[in-house]
Parts: C-alpha cells; structure tokens; sequence
C-alpha cells in the first residue's frame, strides 16, 4: 500500500487522534492497527526475546546513557526502516502516514520517526518521566501501541499520563494506540504484576 492510499483509507483514525489530542493532550484510539498486524508484532517481540534479541533499555542518550534498573526494567528491540518484515513494514507505512497527515493539517514539521519493541516482564517498570533528552530536543510525540491479548487490571502494568488536569490512567487493550507530547506529557508504566507486558513504543521527530 502506498503512502497516499494509507493516508486515503486511515483519515477517520488520523483526524480522531488529532481531535483528542488537541482537546485533552493526548489521544486512546483502539485499533489503530487490524487485529492480523498487532498478532504478528506480537509473535515477533516473542520470538525475538525468546531468542535472546531483546536488550535492557536505559536511560539517558549518547554519552549520558545509562542502564538504572531503579528507573526503568524494559527491554526492547528497534525497528530497523529497511525492515523485510510484513508486520513491522504496515506499522511503518502507517506511521509514516500519520505523519505526511498531521504536517499536511496541522504544520507539525515533522521530519523522521523512531519505533521499538517493548517488552515489561513481570514486576519491571518505568517511573515517571518525559520522552524527550536534555541534549535532543528532536522527539515531538509518543506513540505506544498496546500488543497484550488478554490483560486485567489486576496484571499492572497500566500507563499514566499527568497532563494538567491530572493523571490519567490508560487500560491495556490489544490493538488501542497511545498519543501524547514527548516534551509535555509526564507518563509511567506501572509494574506489571502477573504477566509480561508487551507493547511497540516510539517517537515522531522534527
């Protein structure tokens, strides 16, 4: 699918985000990706971690990354922009798509994206922060998209958001995508209390 016919066939989803966003600082849109893409992220984060390709995440960039387990217990893997496979390609596009959208409409500037997977194991977190570094100001927004088939309140692992009015605490449902301002939005990960907690984390950059 090319980009224009991505654009074409996801402006309901593309505008809802947009709308939400502008309204309450953030955007929960479910299915955001066919249930045939989330299945196949997923398999591949298990395979991948099952392989032992999956790495601690840190803290920090460049010269001031840093491993702190008391900080964050994620591990991850990125998705590479020349990716061969189907699933992480469909994400890419759909991204790339948002983003040729949300600079046609809304000037954003944005100019690249990064994505990874992520994966919590059992009692790991991530407390409360920004995505953005104090040496790169590039990430504009977050995007988390929820790759869990089954997940209970009483598994943790919930996502809050601080905007101004308040803290807003975002359940897991497979498929359901996450947006917010990298700069502006504080956000955690809970920890997640009686399952691995899977998701596809990233950033839209100028």
């Amino acid at each position: 699918m090319t980009n224009s016919n991505f654009i074409d066939s996801c402006t309901g989803q593309y505008e809802q985000m947009i709308s939400q966003f502008l309204s309450h600082e953030y955007a929960v849109v479910d299915g955001f990706l066919p249930e045939n893409i989330v299945l196949g992220l997923r398999q591949n984060l298990l395979a991948f971690n099952q392989a032992g390709l999956m790495y601690p995440a840190g803290v920090g960039k460049d010269f001031d990354f840093k491993r702190n387990a008391t900080i964050r217990g994620d591990k991850i893997r990125w998705i590479e922009s020349d990716t061969k496979d189907v699933f992480e390609d469909y994400l890419l596009q759909k991204i790339l798509g948002f983003i040729t959208y949300l600079n046609r409409s809304c000037f954003a500037g944005l100019r690249s994206f990064e994505f990874h997977y992520a994966l919590y194991t059992q009692n790991s977190f991530y407390k409360r922060h920004k995505d953005q570094f104090k040496n790169d100001k590039g990430r504009q927004f977050s995007l988390v998209i929820y790759l869990n088939r089954e997940w209970d309140v009483e598994d943790g692992g919930i996502l809050s958001l601080y905007p101004d009015s308040g803290e807003v605490r975002i359940k897991l449902l497979m498929g359901r995508a996450v947006f917010f301002k990298s700069d502006q939005t504080e956000h955690e990960v809970h920890p997640a209390l009686r399952k691995s907690r899977l998701s596809i984390a990233g950033w839209l950059k100028n």
